[in-house]
């Protein structure tokens, strides 16, 4: 077995602006892994926010690939390393792998066999109210619109309000990246309701949330950074009805997967999100996105430019993804 990694920087077309930061380029692993002939690739953003970069990614994947002559299953890989962003590289490295050894889909392999298309949701930043409802008229036709919260300036519910004025039949979430306190989510959700707001996004901060459990909110609530894996079900089905499902989180399409059908199971919706990325982070994404209430995988409409080979967007609808770039 051979592998190559590298670390990448991809420009976005505006700055990405959320509760926690902004982002002006985008870092990714590419990870490409070749045995018997055939070559698998991934990336991975990782998750910023558990203090994963380029660089820590690219040591745990070194680290571990090294050790081996020939690539490891998928259900090996899923008890050596912890769930993050370089498990999610190598898994998904291995998706594609093996599905080319094998001459088959990686839908197939995932039996999802009648892939459709999805529409994505779009996300416009964190801005000025103004801005973002400019920003909403220019969002692709018919895509549900991911708004972006937490600005801490006290202007959350004007963003809000403005963008409904200017796009009145759009479909809107909204997405606070832990940016809330429990008395303001309080009041916000009482303005919110009429305006339509179908689902709110981790609203407040990770180990603040217990009190949900006794909270009966009108507009469902989906948690993104309290949620990371399968161990976390059983917890997060007691404060939230929707989780957010991403590949850096989960560390890989693998448990991705396992994790829908478990919180199905539970009663919980299904949110398919990312960490940004280019089409090859989309396309394992996608498989999951098909099991999926919410899809928000604009990822590659938000950079500069993407791979060659892309998924196809059309708009908000995203197409099959071509075997040449994954699966």
């Amino acid at each position: 077995m051979e592998f190559v990694i590298r670390t990448e920087s991809w420009a976005l077309r505006e700055p990405f602006v959320i509760a926690r930061e902004t982002m002006l380029a985008l870092p990714l692993v590419h990870l490409a892994i070749s045995h018997s002939g055939f070559t698998g690739q991934a990336e991975a953003a990782g998750v910023d926010y558990r203090g994963e970069t380029p660089d820590s990614m690219t040591a745990e994947i070194r680290s571990y690939l090294e050790r081996l002559d020939m690539p490891p299953s998928r259900i090996d890989l899923l008890r050596d390393m912890p769930a993050g962003g370089a498990r999610n590289a190598i898994d998904c490295a291995l998706w594609d792998w093996e599905a080319k050894s094998l001459g088959v889909s990686a839908a197939s392999l995932a039996a999802l066999d009648n892939l459709k298309p999805l529409d994505t949701a779009y996300t416009l930043s964190i801005g000025a109210p103004d801005d973002m409802a400019k920003s909403a008229l220019q969002a692709p036709k018919g895509a549900l619109l991911k708004i972006k919260l937490g600005g801490k300036d006290g202007l959350d519910l004007d963003r809000v309000a403005a963008i409904r004025g200017a796009a009145p039949d759009r479909r809107l979430v909204v997405d606070v990246n832990q940016g809330w306190t429990r008395e303001y989510l309080q009041q916000a959700i009482l303005a919110l309701a009429p305006l339509g707001i179908e689902l709110i996004e981790q609203p407040l901060p990770v180990g603040e949330d217990g009190w949900l459990s006794d909270f009966s909110s009108p507009i469902p609530l989906c948690a993104d950074e309290s949620f990371d894996t399968l161990e976390d079900l059983t917890h997060i089905a007691s404060l939230y009805s929707f989780i957010n499902i991403k590949l850096d989180k989960s560390g890989g399409l693998t448990e991705a997967l396992a994790i829908a059908k478990s919180a199905r199971e539970k009663g919980l919706g299904l949110f398919i999100g990312s960490m940004l990325g280019t089409s090859l982070g989309m396309a394992p994404a996608f498989l999951v996105g098909q099991l999926c209430d919410y899809v928000d995988l604009d990822g590659a409409l938000l950079l500069a430019e993407d791979r060659f080979s892309p998924m196809l967007y059309r708009g908000a609808n995203i197409g099959l993804p071509g075997a040449s770039l994954w699966g």
